[in-house]
């Protein structure tokens, strides 16, 4: 009888508890589910088109003779896309026996100007000499035991840059000496196409100018070498590396190729633009070009100019498309104006296919002239010739101090450019 209860206990203690669970179960909401979420896919981006430097595409293409004596001519920009230097990756293939240096030397440590003693390239062991300020019969002697001069720095794309005066002189000594020169070519930074500036008058010509070709000159190394071989008579064996799937539309950091420091104060391909609207009237030494701040050739100021949105705002009223002049003050850090507080603008690139920097420059120069009368541009008289040379015409600066429109010096050396635009033709090698 105690087990029967027992038994029926157990079952409604049961039935209770199924009750309720079967409650608590009706009572909760459903489970929300949720719906598949459709992710779209990644698009797979497009990979940069594969340039490869004349460096890369000589030792690809094996094309040396191990019975030759070979020379370098280069800097710290002669480098594969891995960054390893020319003098690391050549003598596994040819007998480099000299390696020479442009101005700021091997290293790219000196400073613009400067003389440069022997170096020695620690890696290799060999002997730099240095063409920079030697004369032409030096430079033939140092190449007297060579058989072919292999020339291969990054240019940055204007006439004032002293490098491609560097091949220039190797390669009339090289016509001198019976003597191949193999040019590695590299990309115009700053395009193969925008040709800005007047044209150098022969008579100014000078290390930093040395043939009649404008300020902006839209050529490589390799098809300058060509124009120069032939237009000016130097007439060298000559062979140009071309840079393989580079257009002349494209701006350096389209290549995917590294940026190695052209010279101390040219630390990436962007500095190269504002560099052409400041670098020029920076060789009169007086308003600032920013060289001594971190931002060197993208300041334009001194310490008399007080509010700087006023000179912004006279800049950008005058200037075209392409740049933005940002009101700001500087000290710098070493160099003209050392500690002092500097009123200006930094010049910042918003648009480089708007962007005219030659002309810019001189609409600095104007505008400065009208704003700031009491300061004389062209003070320091030791300077002018200095000035000269870069502008490759006297006539800038008298333009200039007689207060003419920027525009109208533009519009007078047209005819001219377009002549040379002509000329170039026939030495280009990359559509």
């Amino acid at each position: 009888m105690n087990t029967l209860k027992q038994i029926n206990g157990n079952i409604l203690r049961s039935g209770t508890i199924l009750l309720i669970l079967l409650f608590a179960a009706c009572s909760q909401p459903p489970i929300a589910v949720t719906p598949e979420v459709l992710v779209p896919p990644i698009p797979v981006k497009e990979s940069p088109v594969q340039v490869k430097s004349g460096l890369e595409v000589f030792i690809e293409q094996g094309n040396w003779d191990n019975d030759l004596r070979y020379g370098l001519l280069a800097n710290q920009t002669c480098v594969d896309r891995n960054l390893v230097h020319g003098v690391n990756l050549l003598p596994e293939h040819i007998n480099v026996v000299l390696i020479m240096s442009p101005e700021h030397g091997l290293f790219g440590a000196e400073n613009g100007g400067d003389q440069i003693g022997e170096e020695i390239e620690p890696s290799s062991g060999i002997k730099a000499v240095t063409t920079y300020l030697k004369k032409q019969t030096e430079i033939n002697e140092m190449i007297a035991d060579l058989d072919v001069i292999l020339f291969d720095i990054q240019d940055i794309g204007v006439r004032s840059y002293t490098f491609i005066y560097s091949m220039s002189y190797i390669m009339k000594a090289a016509a001198a000496m019976g003597k191949k020169v193999i040019i590695l070519d590299r990309p115009n930074p700053i395009n193969g196409v925008q040709m800005e500036g007047n044209i150098l008058k022969p008579e100014h010509a000078s290390g930093v100018g040395r043939y009649p070709i404008p300020y902006r000159h839209a050529m490589t190394p390799g098809e300058l070498a060509q124009l120069f071989n032939t237009e000016f008579g130097i007439n060298c064996n000559l062979e140009v590396v071309k840079v393989a799937g580079w257009s002349r539309d494209m701006w350096f950091e389209e290549t995917g190729l590294p940026w190695v420091p052209t010279s101390p104060h040219v630390p990436d391909a962007s500095t190269i633009l504002p560099m052409i609207s400041t670098g020029t009237y920076g060789e009169l030494h007086v308003l600032s070009e920013g060289v001594g701040i971190t931002v060197p050739f993208e300041f334009s100021g001194g310490p008399w100019i007080k509010n700087p949105h006023e000179f912004a705002e006279a800049l950008q009223a005058r200037v075209g498309e392409g740049i933005i002049f940002r009101p700001t003050f500087v000290k710098p850090y070493y160099g003209r104006y050392k500690g002092q507080v500097c009123g200006g603008v930094q010049l910042h690139v918003s648009d480089p296919d708007q962007y005219k920097p030659y002309l810019v420059g001189l609409q600095i120069l104007a505008v400065h002239q009208e704003l700031y009368p009491e300061i004389d541009l062209f003070a320091n008289t030791h300077r002018l010739n200095m000035f000269t040379k870069v502008m490759g015409d006297e006539q800038i600066r008298l333009d200039i101090q007689a207060g003419k429109d920027p525009l109208d010096m533009e519009a007078g050396w047209q005819e001219a450019l377009q002549e040379f635009a002509e000329l170039r033709k026939k030495y280009l090698l990359y559509d």
